[in-house]
């Protein structure tokens, strides 16, 4: 099940690492075949753009779409609770469930971060997998409609976790995501963020302009067993 993991791993912070393996992640995308054709074609012309575009481009283009802002925060929580009470549940939640099979997360990590969820995803059964990553399947098809309607193929990632999940997400929501303006903010409102991120010291929330080095201490494990972000 590397698949989850690979795709986890694209949707990370470019780093050389990943792009140096990228051979290899075609190779396991393609040797287990678990995308349907359509989605395989473009995951694969994803990993084509990367490996075709200038590195700190592709970092420039990463912080616009996912640290700044939270149109497309890889946070699944804050899109389904935002600052409620309920998400702190909900990630200690999630937190057991990631504990109940071995899988702990690195200092500083927040369990809904959306890379983290799919090497986790990656840990289980294929059936619970493929069960498992329909929960958040509206705050997947949300980002992934707002990506494409920026022109970005990271939408790509998002329509490949679609593709493999049982459950399909609401027509409505995607109908309204379709359907909203795109989100925007002046430097001015990105310079409030950025203070009130330091002011609280939560470097791994959207918005504050800090990116994780997830792919860098991952890609080099493809050829190894699954088993948790601390190994």
């Amino acid at each position: 099940m590397r698949t989850f993991k690979i795709i986890g791993m694209l949707l990370s912070y470019p780093k050389q690492p990943l792009i140096d393996n990228m051979a290899e992640i075609e190779q396991v995308l393609k040797s287990e075949a678990l995308l349907p054709t359509r989605a395989m074609k473009k995951l694969l012309k994803f990993t084509e753009y990367v490996k075709q575009s200038d590195l700190y481009e592709l970092q420039e283009e990463y912080v616009e779409l996912f640290d700044r802002g939270h149109a497309h925060c890889l946070h699944m929580f804050e899109h389904i609770h935002g600052e409620g009470r309920d998400r702190g549940q909900a990630m200690v939640n999630l937190i057991e469930s990631y504990a109940e099979r071995g899988f702990y997360m690195a200092e500083g990590e927040l369990p809904d971060y959306l890379p983290l969820f799919l090497e986790y995803l990656s840990c289980c059964p294929a059936e619970e997998a493929i069960d498992l990553i329909g929960d958040p399947i509206n705050v997947v098809a949300t980002i992934g409609v707002k990506l494409k309607k920026r022109d970005s193929l990271y939408y790509i990632l998002f329509e490949a976790m679609q593709s493999l999940a049982k459950a399909k997400a609401d027509s409505d929501v995607i109908a309204a995501a379709t359907a909203a303006e795109l989100e925007t903010q002046s430097l001015e409102e990105l310079d409030v963020e950025w203070a009130e991120a330091e002011a609280f010291d939560n470097s791994t929330e959207c918005g504050s302009s800090q990116v994780l080095a997830y792919p860098e201490q991952n890609s080099a494990q493809l050829s190894q067993p699954s088993g948790g972000a601390n190994q």
